[in-house]
């Protein structure tokens, strides 16, 4: 195992912690999971002829998009569980809140990026941290975002039937400035992100089994040798005259 030389996390935890995000991830696809949400051969025609794209290049387009949709949530899973490698009093709870330190009186919710929240979910979310901060005078409620626009640690004003509120213990925190918190390093996210490429190779290479498995194309060619061919009578082969369609 390489030394990534990070003060916060074991080279252990951190190789471990970025196996099982690994392992979580989607590897397998076949023509039913490929179908699941109905492909449209039509869109894919005229995408091959607009953008002057070859037909297997689209269709492995569309099963990376699929795969990557799916693989989203694990990425969070990889942002919220690192923390309970820190110590300190860190912890990542089953249910309630994503990072708890309950020794600094500090509650996290975790968010991707700084957009994904509408108007209910934000009212959801200040409401619940309202409340824990009733309960716990001396607490602090951070909406921590992976993607802000900024670096921040600044409080979170937020406007709740028409009227604007804010409260000094419910803050709104960048990443990098929340690694900082819980660290004490300055950069310590920027860090983690230098070294993140070579832990993941790392974890690829132990990793025996071959990484995708994509049988899609060849359910295809089991259609018909002809892949576009296949598409059209993978979504109407039930409608008028495509028991004779070619193209």
């Amino acid at each position: 195992m390489n030394n990534y030389n990070l003060r916060f996390i074991s080279n252990e935890n951190l190789f471990n912690h970025v196996k099982e995000t690994v392992l979580k991830y989607r590897f397998k696809i076949d023509l039913k999971e490929f179908n699941k949400n109905l492909i449209d051969p039509i869109k894919l025609t005229f995408d091959s002829k607009v953008y002057q794209k070859i037909l297997p290049s689209l269709i492995n387009d569309e099963i990376m998009r699929q795969i990557d949709k799916s693989n989203t949530n694990h990425i969070g899973y990889f942002h919220q569980n690192i923390f309970k490698y820190f110590g300190n009093g860190w912890s990542v709870p089953k249910e309630g809140f994503d990072v708890v330190n309950e020794n600094l009186k500090i509650f996290v919710e975790m968010k991707n990026k700084h957009n994904t929240m509408n108007s209910k979910s934000t009212a959801e979310t200040y409401s619940v941290m309202q409340d824990k901060i009733l309960k716990e005078p001396n607490g602090k409620c951070f909406l921590v975002e992976i993607i802000a626009k900024r670096s921040q640690n600044i409080v979170w004003s937020v406007s709740l039937k028409k009227r604007r509120i804010s409260d000094e213990r419910i803050r709104r925190v960048s990443i990098d400035k929340f690694y900082e918190i819980v660290t004490g390093e300055q950069q310590a996210f920027k860090n983690l992100c230098e070294k993140l490429p070579i832990v993941i190779e790392d974890v690829i290479n132990s990793i025996n089994d071959e990484i995708m498995q994509n049988s899609v194309f060849e359910e295809l060619q089991k259609i018909s040798p002809n892949i576009l061919k296949s598409l059209y009578l993978l979504s109407f082969s039930k409608y008028e005259g495509f028991d004779n369609f070619d193209i």
